[in-house]
């Protein structure tokens, strides 16, 4: 990119706030699970499971506040970063209880920082955003997300995503079709088009396919720790994202739980070996 990045006037955004109100209806969750190929959506009072609140508190956004990638246009809550690409690097969660369905919860989004770093394909500007959930008043969840926008890839760039580990002692394999990118993209309204446009995740972010939703791998990672843990309660997860994965490739969701400190390692390989995610988890 020619120009510089403005950084001063996109730290301006921190400390920008927004808050939303919802109530945690029974039926995305039941969707989801359907979507997942589960046979056990949470009722009435039941837990809702770890990382399924990005179902709930989805912005209304009109057809004109939308950007050109399909995401809510820069510049209202989250600042005018000049560069293209958005992806989702990681994020850090902590739970004070488990929310349920039924009850109705508060967010409250804060910008938190605003920075500009270089890697080898340019400039990279990292936003990180939190939200804090309350119930009745008093605080049930807080999550960090760092967001990172970039320049698209250069023809002669060529990226080489670390190795993921040796096979852990819990394994799943997936393979997320386009159907599954849709269910998730509608679930949480999530319009970003890498997720669902091919032509425009080939021919204007130049992938060579359809994105798999960081979310979503975050998602299947503690599904995993769900089949093999039903009863754990999830008190700090955090993870970071590594590598894109692809539509229709076969990906495989590893775990190992270190009993010795009380946390579970999961991670996710791609269909060459590559390590797409990783993150950790504390049980409560």
């Amino acid at each position: 990119m020619s120009e510089p990045i403005p950084l001063e006037h996109l730290r301006s955004w921190v400390g920008r706030e927004e808050r939303r109100s919802d109530v945690l209806r029974p039926w995305p969750a039941a969707a989801l699970t359907a979507a997942l190929d589960r046979e056990d959506p949470p009722g009435p009072g039941d837990p809702l499971p770890p990382f399924w609140h990005h179902l709930y508190f989805l912005p209304v956004v009109a057809a004109a506040r939308t950007g050109p990638d399909g995401h809510p246009r820069r510049g209202d809550f989250l600042p005018p970063v000049p560069l293209p690409r958005r992806m989702w690097a990681g994020g850090r969660l902590h739970w004070e209880r488990s929310l349920r369905i039924g009850e109705e919860l508060e967010r409250v989004s804060t910008v938190r920082a605003v920075d500009l770093k270089h890697g080898r394909s340019g400039p990279l500007v990292f936003v990180t955003v939190e939200h804090r959930f309350f119930a009745a008043g008093r605080p049930v969840l807080v999550e960090e997300q760092d967001i990172v926008y970039r320049e698209p890839p250069r023809p002669e760039e060529a990226f080489e995503p670390p190795l993921a580990p040796t096979p852990g002692p819990w394994q799943r394999r997936w393979r997320p079709d386009p159907v599954l990118l849709f269910r998730y993209s509608a679930l949480t309204y999530n319009g970003h088009r890498i997720h669902y446009d091919h032509p425009y995740a080939t021919r204007v972010e130049g992938y060579r396919g359809l994105i798999v939703h960081g979310p979503l791998l975050a998602t299947l990672m503690l599904d995993l720790l769900r089949r093999e843990r039903p009863e754990a309660f999830v008190r700090r997860f955090d993870f970071r994202a590594t590598a894109p994965l692809f539509a229709d490739e076969e990906l495989t969701v590893h775990g190992d739980p270190e009993t010795a400190n009380g946390t579970v390692r999961l991670w996710v390989a791609g269909p060459r070996g590559e390590l797409a995610m990783l993150g950790t988890v504390a049980l409560g």
